[in-house]
């Protein structure tokens, strides 16, 4: 189940980070180009939202738990998507005005609008590079996760390899030791017969010397 968490985890990532390079050029595009980039801007966030809803889905099936760090990284990831909606509400607000100031004849050519326009633009890039670095530090983080889950999983894989070559070996033990025992079954048997047909032997000698002594017994008694 974390798997399919560290994934989707992982797709959200690449995906912010795209987001957030697309909005920060949006202000730098051509008109033509601008309402492109903000079309795509839009089927991008729709996509992040799915994610956020799978990753959601997902965290409400692992064990209570283990549930407390996988709700920290969505409420961190629910921000991180508050806030890319409100810059790409900016960035549109700015791209209605100037197609506005464009329809309206208004050439915006005055210092004081250049020099706001600046300051905000600097913000903004200051704001969605900050973005960028934090988005490169969970794709870095989610790349050592799946390394760490890939060597678990080699350690289980050779674990289990060991455990089924002990299996193995005892089974073997175990055949030897039945095989062991029918040879020590037939011995005993073997052993029992030639007991058994000892005794007869010794109960029928007996017999022939009590017959024999009685015997002996009648003649010499007729003979006086």
């Amino acid at each position: 189940m974390s798997s399919d968490f560290e994934g989707y985890e992982q797709d959200f990532a690449v995906l912010t980070a795209e987001i957030t390079s697309k909005i920060a050029r949006v202000p730098r595009l051509p008109p033509d180009e601008k309402k492109q980039m903000v079309g795509h801007v839009e089927k991008q966030l729709e996509e992040a939202k799915e994610l956020l809803e799978q990753m959601d889905l997902e965290v409400r099936e692992i064990p209570p738990q283990s549930r407390g760090m996988y709700s920290n990284r969505m409420r961190s990831y629910k921000q991180e998507m508050g806030k890319l909606e409100t810059d790409f509400k900016r960035s549109r607000i700015a791209y209605s005005d100037e197609v506005r100031n464009e329809l309206l004849g208004d050439d915006g050519n005055s210092s004081e609008n250049q020099l706001i326009k600046l300051r905000e633009e600097r913000a903004h890039l200051l704001d969605n590079t900050e973005r960028l670095e934090r988005s490169s530090r969970r794709l870095e983080a989610g790349y050592q996760i799946a390394v760490e889950t890939e060597q678990i999983g080699q350690e289980m894989l050779e674990n289990l390899s060991h455990d089924r070559e002990k299996i193995q070996r005892a089974r073997e033990r175990l055949r030897e030791t039945d095989a062991n025992l029918g040879k020590s079954s037939r011995v005993l048997t073997g052993m029992l017969r030639r007991i058994i047909q000892n005794r007869i032997l010794v109960v029928i000698l007996a017999i022939i010397l009590v017959v024999t002594i009685l015997m002996a017994i009648t003649f010499s008694v007729r003979r006086r």
